[in-house]
C-alpha cells in the first residue's frame, strides 16, 4: 500500500516513534504511572468511591501527554492549517491510528478513553462548518488548545440508533425580551460530561417522530441551570465517563442553536465516515498487536517438549487472523485514500457502504484476535497481566458505538440490494 502514502508519512511515523520512546515512555515510568497500564490499570484508573468515574490523577496524566503532543506538533495533525493543524488526510490518520494501536496501550494511545496523541477534533470541525461567526470565535481556538471540551448528547434512554425518534423537546420561549428555547428531556451515554465545558444537545423543535427534519442542535454550557447528571453508567471496561443526564426547563438563548434550525442531524452525521474509518484503523492496530504478541509467545512457549508454534492448530488460527488483518488493512487504507479524493457529500453517497464494511469487519477482528490471544496464552492470557482482556472489553464496545454491527450491515445491504442508490 506504500504507493498511496504521502511523502511525509514515513517521516511522521518515525517522528512519532521517537517522541513515544524519548518523551512518553519515561513519563510512564515515573511516580508509579505504570499502575495505569499494568495489571492494576482498571483499579488505578477508577475512583470507585466517586461512582466509578475516572480518577483525577489518571486524567491529569492523559492531559499531560496531550499537552506534550500538542507542543511537539502531533496532537492537531488532522486539523486544517488555519487552526494550527497539519492538514492531515484521512489516509494519514488511518495509517497513524493503526500504527499507534499496534503498540498496545500506553500514553501514546489508550482507546478506552479515546485518548491518542494524534487527536480527532470532530466538534472543532462542526463549529467550523456549522457555527456562526461568534460560535467559531468562541469555540474553535479553545477546543484546539484544550480550554474548551464539548461532549455529545444525542442518545436517549429509550432511543439509540433510532435518533429521529428522540423525545427531548425544545420549545420557543422568550426571557426578559430575549428569544430562546426551553429544553426538557433525558440523554444517555453522554460521554465526557464530567469534564465538558459544553454539551451538544439534540432536541426536536418541530415535525413528527421519525422525521429527520425538525431536530436541532444546541450548544449548552455544562453548568446550565436545570441540567443534571442522574447516574454514572458502569460498563464492561471501567472507569466510566458515560452518564445518564436530565434537562428540566433548561433555557438557552437563540444564539445557542448550532447550524440551521430543524436540520441538526446533519451535525450528528457530519464526521461519521471519518470517525468510522479511523475507528476501523484503530481496531486493525489492536488486532495486529494481539496477533504479533501471540506469534511471539507461541515461538517462545514450549509444551510437551516442543514450541507451541509447531502445532498447526496454533499456526492456522493465527494465519487466518493475519490474512484477515492484511486484507482489511488494504481495503481500509484504500477507502481512506478514496475519501481524500471526494467531498463529504460524495463520500456519503459513494463510499458509505465501503466504510461500513471496514468498520464492521475491523471491530469484529479486534475482538476475535483478542479472544484468540487469550486462548493461546492460556491462564496468563486470561489474567490482567496481559492486555488482551482489556482490548477485548474495549473493542466489544466499538461494535455498538459509532454505529452498531447491525447498523453497518444495514448500510452495506442497502447498497447491495439497491435500497440505497449510489450515483
Amino acid at each position: 500500500m506504500e504507493y498511496l502514502y504521502s511523502n511525509r508519512l514515513p517521516q511522521l511515523l518515525a517522528d512519532l516513534d521517537r517522541f513515544i520512546q524519548d518523551v512518553l515512555k519515561p513519563l510512564e515510568q515515573v511516580d508509579d504511572n505504570q499502575r495505569f497500564f499494568d495489571h492494576r490499570r482498571e483499579y488505578a484508573r477508577t475512583d470507585w468511591e466517586r461512582d466509578g468515574q475516572p480518577r483525577e490523577d489518571w486524567e491529569a496524566l492523559l492531559s499531560r501527554a496531550k499537552d506534550l503532543a500538542r507542543e511537539a506538533g502531533f496532537l492537531a495533525l488532522a486539523l486544517p492549517g488555519e487552526f494550527g493543524g497539519g492538514d492531515g488526510s484521512n489516509l494519514e490518520m488511518a495509517v497513524i491510528r493503526e500504527h499507534l494501536a499496534a503498540k498496545g496501550i500506553g500514553l501514546h494511545s489508550d482507546l478506552q478513553n479515546e485518548h491518542c496523541i494524534v487527536g480527532n477534533f470532530p466538534t472543532t470541525l462542526a463549529f467550523r462548518d456549522f457555527g456562526s461567526p461568534a460560535q467559531r470565535e468562541a469555540f474553535i481556538p479553545g477546543s484546539v488548545d484544550g480550554r474548551v471540551a464539548v461532549a455529545f448528547g444525542l442518545t436517549e434512554p429509550e432511543h439509540g440508533s433510532d435518533a429521529t425518534w428522540l423525545e427531548t423537546r425544545a420549545e420557543a420561549q422568550e426571557r426578559e425580551g430575549e428569544a430562546g428555547w426551553l429544553l426538557n428531556g433525558e440523554k444517555m451515554w453522554t460521554t465526557g460530561a464530567h469534564s465538558a465545558s459544553h454539551i451538544l444537545i439534540f432536541a426536536r423543535t418541530s415535525g413528527d417522530q421519525g422525521s429527520a427534519r425538525g431536530i436541532s442542535c444546541f450548544v449548552m454550557p455544562s453548568d446550565a441551570p436545570g441540567f443534571q447528571i442522574e447516574e454514572w453508567l458502569w460498563t464492561f471496561n471501567m472507569p466510566t465517563d458515560h452518564p445518564r443526564v436530565s434537562l428540566t426547563n433548561v433555557w438557552l438563548p437563540a444564539s445557542a442553536v448550532l447550524g440551521e434550525l430543524d436540520l441538526g442531524l446533519a451535525i450528528a452525521q457530519h464526521f461519521v465516515h471519518e470517525n468510522r474509518i479511523r475507528q476501523a484503523a484503530s481496531s486493525l492496530g489492536t488486532a495486529r498487536y494481539c496477533i504479533e504478541e501471540s506469534v511471539r509467545y507461541a515461538r517462545e512457549r514450549h509444551t510437551f517438549g516442543k514450541p507451541l508454534a509447531s502445532n498447526q492448530s496454533i499456526q492456522f488460527r493465527l494465519a487466518e487472523l493475519h490474512g484477515e488483518h492484511q486484507a482489511l488493512k488494504a481495503l481500509t487504507l484504500q477507502t481512506a485514500w478514496e475519501m481524500d479524493q471526494m467531498n463529504k457529500r460524495e463520500v456519503a453517497s459513494r463510499l458509505s457502504d465501503t466504510v461500513a464494511i471496514c468498520n464492521y469487519r475491523a471491530n469484529r477482528l479486534a475482538c476475535q484476535a483478542a479472544d484468540e490471544a487469550i486462548q493461546i496464552h492460556g491462564a496468563m492470557g486470561y489474567s490482567r497481566y496481559k492486555q488482551f482482556e482489556h482490548h477485548y472489553r474495549h473493542h466489544r464496545r466499538y461494535r455498538i458505538t459509532e454505529g452498531s454491527d447491525e447498523i453497518q450491515l444495514r448500510k452495506i445491504a442497502g447498497h447491495l440490494f439497491g435500497y440505497i442508490r449510489s450515483p
